[in-house]
């Protein structure tokens, strides 16, 4: 609600200061305004604002109606719908203006010294639109896929006219404006890869079970398919730790599932060890009492 205030105060001065120029420069002349201010009118224009909103959230809603897969297409989608709120801004404001007996022309003859305003004023707003509409025909990133933004990571939920919307596991929304969306990482370009390490006692016969691991990996594989991209790979020996052999484990996901990933491939792997006869070790405490 601050927000939505503080928006409406600054477009408020932003048209008063450019009225104010409109005067003084006499782009606009009051005294050739004719306002037609009765009832009718003003029953006029709001029977045609709210025609316009309602043609608009119609619209909106039929937008939001397609569930494409492709995200390239959920963005355009996500785009339009935002830009249907200023055009139906823009129509209302011209054609009240219209209805109330104002030339708009003469209002339009003012764009000039309106847009100087609005370039001072607004800058970093204009910044935020050609940015979002240079980063939509570059496809740098769409709606649907996980980026990354000075470390905040989720995913794109809303592309706008001005603004970037991400949400992160934690269901945490970040609202970025389009012009500080650099430096992006999108990890959905290709597939990402989960990671597991777990440990075996020095007693094991290492070799043996190495011989184990590659039928271990398929059937971890045939009963995760709806995460796993291909069977877990395992990559050697990660390190030499005090009471165990650390052992390297990878298995390719897309990015949304890269923890739940680790987290499916360190169960089975426990799980499979063990069905191998190899029990993974952990911290024990030797306690030797004295002797009287």
């Amino acid at each position: 609600m601050k927000k939505k205030v503080i928006k409406l105060i600054i477009s408020l001065v932003i048209i008063a200061v450019a009225v104010v120029i409109g005067v003084i420069t006499k782009a606009i002349d009051f005294t050739k305004i004719d306002l037609r201010m009765n009832f009718a009118s003003i029953l006029k224009v709001v029977i045609m604002a709210l025609s316009v909103v309602a043609v608009e959230t119609v619209l909106s809603l039929a937008l939001s109606l397609p569930k494409p897969e492709n995200h390239r297409a959920r963005s355009v989608l996500s785009i339009l719908s935002s830009l249907l709120k200023y055009i139906a801004f823009i129509v209302i404001l011209c054609w009240g203006l219209s209805i109330l007996g104002v030339n708009v022309s003469t209002i339009v003859a003012s764009v000039g010294i309106i847009a100087l305003v609005v370039g001072f004023s607004a800058e970093s707003l204009i910044a935020d639109v050609v940015t979002g509409a240079f980063m939509l025909f570059e496809n740098q990133y769409n709606v649907g896929d996980i980026v990354e933004v000075d470390g905040f990571r989720g995913t794109v939920t809303n592309i706008g006219i001005r603004t970037t919307s991400l949400t992160d596991p934690g269901d945490n929304v970040k609202i970025v404006n389009n012009s500080a969306m650099k430096n992006i990482l999108n990890r959905s370009d290709k597939l990402s890869r989960s990671v597991s390490e777990i440990a075996i006692p020095y007693a094991t016969d290492l070799e043996k079970l190495e011989e184990q691991i590659p039928a271990l990996m398929d059937r971890i594989y045939v009963n995760r398919q709806d995460v796993f991209k291909a069977p877990p790979k395992y990559l050697g020996v990660q390190e030499l730790a005090e009471s165990s052999v650390v052992l390297k484990f990878v298995v390719n996901v897309d990015e949304k599932d890269i923890y739940s990933g680790s987290r499916l491939l360190n169960r089975d792997l426990l799980l499979g060890f063990r069905s191998l006869g190899v029990e993974c070790p952990f911290p024990q405490i030797d306690v030797h009492p004295d002797k009287a």
